[in-house]
């Protein structure tokens, strides 16, 4: 019929024209739709179904709670507590991409015994979740100005590993906390303001400062975390530049730490034990990662600085 002919000669008009290769499936299945019923029905999201994530998490639940009663049987102390502090520290952070070893580090810090060892646990966890949210978020990693920060960083590292090892607990992670509470409650207070022209200079002092926290903490993403967000970057290019950050930091921070626990009485513990809360951190990081996908810039600019508030109060409690 001519209305018909019509009304798929504008389809096919109105369709961004690419390559042949690229779009020439695509283009054909609309123009089918079109024809059979005038609605165009959108393609199903990258990310799963509802059903898909509660199949997923029975299954993921499931192995934590076997994985929880194996280890509580073999005498392994505050295991279901600590199970369930990185499950829900790894989730919040999924959401934004950091603040997991502040969030699970205000449990940790109570239930291990040993300070540096809390670390280690918390860096090997969130070393997994940053690969694993790296991995999905790979073609937004912004490589030249990750390069800046990590030149920044790297040299921090040091830094902080000593302060660490010689400096009291409780120390630093008040100083940490009290000023991302003060600085994430100013940025939800505050009136949107432009976004800040920085140059390599000020991005690597803020690397620099990150590569320190690292090493004090397991925590080096708040620093680059607020600088990225100052600089008014969206959602994926903070997430390109931070992610990455954090997980090339945190492998460097282990090393220096096995470097110069010797100059320091703390023995460092590098154990199969600090792996076994792996699963549980990749479980929230995958529902993490399911909400970040609904979120908008501006929910985005929201939860980070609400998660920068918890941060702080995670190291100060």
């Amino acid at each position: 019929m001519p209305s018909a002919r019509l009304l798929l000669l504008s389809a096919r008009l109105s369709l961004p024209w690419s390559t042949p290769a690229a779009s020439g499936v695509n283009t054909r299945q609309m123009l089918k739709q079109l024809a059979d019923g005038g609605k165009v029905q959108s393609s199903p999201a990258a990310d799963p179904g509802p059903l898909s994530m509660l199949i997923v998490g029975v299954a993921g639940f499931a192995f934590l709670i076997a994985e929880g009663a194996v280890l509580s049987a073999q005498g392994i102390p505050a295991v279901a507590a600590t199970l369930a502090a990185v499950f829900v520290a790894s989730t919040v952070s999924g959401i934004a991409g950091f603040a997991f070893s502040a969030l699970c580090g205000a449990l940790l810090f109570h239930v291990i015994d040993s300070p540096v060892y809390a670390v280690n646990v918390m860096i090997i966890c969130s070393i997994a979740i940053q690969l694993l949210s790296v991995a999905t978020l790979w073609r937004s990693i912004d490589w030249r100005s990750l390069a800046i920060f990590l030149a920044g960083g790297l040299p921090g590292v040091p830094a902080g590993v000593y302060l660490l090892l010689h400096l009291p607990t409780t120390t630093y992670r008040h100083v940490i906390g009290v000023l991302l509470i003060v600085y994430g409650g100013y940025l939800l207070l505050r009136r949107p303001a432009r976004s800040r022209r920085t140059g390599p200079l000020t991005d690597a002092c803020a690397g620099f400062l990150g590569g320190i926290s690292g090493g004090l903490a397991g925590f080096p993403g708040a620093f680059v975390t607020i600088w990225c967000g100052l600089k008014g970057w969206d959602r994926a290019r903070q997430r390109g530049v931070y992610q990455p950050f954090i997980l090339i930091m945190q492998p460097v921070t282990l090393v220096a730490i096995h470097l110069m626990r010797t100059s320091s009485p703390v023995q460092v513990q590098l154990d199969w034990k600090a792996f076994v809360f792996v699963p549980a951190a990749l479980l929230g990081a995958w529902f993490g990662l399911r909400i970040f996908e609904r979120l908008t810039d501006r929910q985005f600019g929201l939860v980070v600085n609400a998660l920068l508030i918890l941060s702080g109060i995670g190291l100060v409690l």
